[in-house]
């Protein structure tokens, strides 16, 4: 018995590994069929053979590590660039994804305890109880919202197009239930449960249908050439330059040759995250004297560039997207508000400082959280645009990135260096086809050592530069759509289809009960 106990252990965290191949950069989306069905044939028939309910925490949590593990290994990578987070790398490795697979842990535990039948009712039960932990996780203690299973999907635009209408949880609820749905075969106690199956095909095809129509009206909605071209950056500088006190005048000199500036032509630049090593945005200035010959009024600067200020004599440090006009004088700055746990800030920091741990992005103090996101309203000249600045992982946040819609584009800047040569970085991706879906908008993202992209509001990526590559794109056209549905009122829509799942539930109960 105890062997078959733990070959039972392994088979869970196996399968649990087996669907990362479904996420990015694989994207084996059929796998996810086998692997979530066998999980949940797996919770249905030890139901009837154990009464101890702590032992499904345990299924749960093995399935999760399993998930977890083998997709956020690269979490660690970031702690290789200094000896002194190097001891941490085997506890990130173990810590990160065992946390992560309470949240599964959680799922099976509540599904055993209310009590489910090995019928309709259940599977809609398992559902929407993984899909309310996942919002859960992306929400709760700063939120991590890490490879939901929906974002299997990533390469299918088509049906992915739904989620302009449903949003990212919504969606993901939805793949949950499809993917488990071959279970219902196996599973079925009459051939009308098989109709379960059959609805869930058609909806997906009729998702297919839905996104296929809105990518032909979008092409042939009028293109509107830009005032002013805007210029993405791709840069492949090391990220070293953190630890080494590199001479930010190399870094600066090395942006300046990729962004190419034309005398004549109207460009806004957008640089990535933190690109230039060692100083602050009012620092900038002094280093005019590179710009000088290249820079003139027809440009403008936007850059990921460290900002302070003086707080009651205490110097706050934040993550910031500023722009600057040719002069380098500050137009505009937005301080990012969602912070990196122990990238860039140090929770319980007087207590772990003393101990030596300090953050892995900066060698003085913790970032500090900025107060709002505003939406960026640029005036310069004849220029008139709105821009939602998102800096790094704050992309990740389905429904939580802006409350008011009236912006032209999304700009997200990245140091995408802090995941080595692994998945990361295509991963991170990822998230911005599926912000530009749902809200409708342009995605430009600048990053360096990662996937610089412009992004339409379809989800198609109409221009790419692939990892450690060095140059840029440029947008001097888009076309527009009207608001979406799910930018007008976010994860209400989510709240909605649960409550359709929780009368589905009693209903197919009631169904069997007569």
């Amino acid at each position: 018995m105890k062997n078959k106990f733990y070959i039972e252990l392994i088979y869970l965290v196996l399968l649990g590994a087996l669907t990362s191949l479904s996420l990015p950069p694989f994207n084996y989306v059929v796998i996810n069929f086998l692997t979530f069905s066998l999980f949940y044939i797996f919770l249905i028939k030890k139901i009837n053979f154990y009464k101890n309910k702590k032992l499904f925490f345990l299924y749960g949590w093995l399935f999760g590590f399993g998930y977890f593990v083998s997709n956020l290994y690269w979490i660690s990578i970031s702690l290789t660039f200094d000896q002194n987070f190097e001891f941490l790398i085997p506890f990130t490795i173990i810590l990160i994804p065992g946390f992560l697979a309470l949240f599964y842990a959680l799922v099976t535990y509540l599904f055993v305890v209310l009590k489910p039948n090995k019928n309709l009712s259940s599977f809609f039960l398992f559902s929407v109880i993984f899909g309310i932990v996942e919002f859960l996780r992306g929400s709760i203690l700063t939120g991590f919202p890490w490879n939901l299973i929906a974002y299997s999907f990533s390469n299918q635009l088509e049906i992915l197009n739904i989620t302009s209408i449903i949003g990212t949880y919504s969606f993901n609820l939805f793949c949950i239930s499809l993917f488990t749905s071959p279970s219902i075969f196996i599973l079925r106690e009459n051939k009308k449960d098989i109709s379960i199956c059959v609805a869930f095909l058609i909806t997906t095809l009729s998702f297919y249908i839905f996104g296929s129509q809105n990518l032909e009206k979008f092409n042939s909605k009028q293109i509107k050439k830009l005032d002013y071209k805007i210029r993405i950056l791709s840069s492949n500088i090391n990220i070293d330059r953190f630890y080494n006190n590199i001479d930010p005048t190399t870094a600066i000199k090395e942006l300046i040759e990729i962004s190419s500036p034309k005398k004549n032509e109207k460009l806004i630049f957008i640089w990535p995250e933190g690109i230039i090593p060692g100083i602050s945005q009012d620092q900038l200035k002094e280093y005019k004297w590179l710009f000088e010959n290249k820079f003139n009024e027809n440009h403008l600067l936007a850059i990921g560039i460290n900002s302070k200020e003086d707080d009651n004599k205490n110097i706050k440090y934040f993550n910031s997207l500023s722009i600057f006009d040719h002069n380098l004088n500050i137009i505009n700055s937005y301080k990012k508000i969602n912070l990196v746990p122990f990238g860039e800030f140090l929770p319980f920091e007087k207590l772990l400082k003393s101990t030596g741990l300090k953050t892995i992005t900066n060698n003085y103090q913790s970032y500090s959280k900025g107060e709002e996101r505003n939406i960026i309203d640029l005036k310069y000249n004849n220029l008139s645009l709105k821009i939602l600045p998102l800096i790094c992982y704050e992309i990740i946040y389905s429904g939580k990135i802006f409350t008011n819609i009236n912006f032209d584009y999304i700009v997200n800047i990245s140091e995408d260096g802090w995941f080595g040569k692994s998945i990361g970085p295509e991963q991170h991706f990822t998230h911005s086809i599926f912000r530009a879906i749902e809200s409708g908008k342009y995605v430009l993202r600048s990053a360096n050592n990662g996937i610089t992209a412009i992004i339409n509001p379809m989800g198609v990526i109409e221009q790419k530069l692939d990892v450690n590559k060095s140059g840029y794109i440029d947008l001097s056209e888009s076309r527009k759509i009207e608001t979406t549905l799910f930018a007008k009122f976010g994860n209400k829509i989510f709240g909605l289809i649960i409550l359709l799942y929780i009368f589905l539930i009693f209903s197919f109960k009631k169904l069997r009960n007569e």
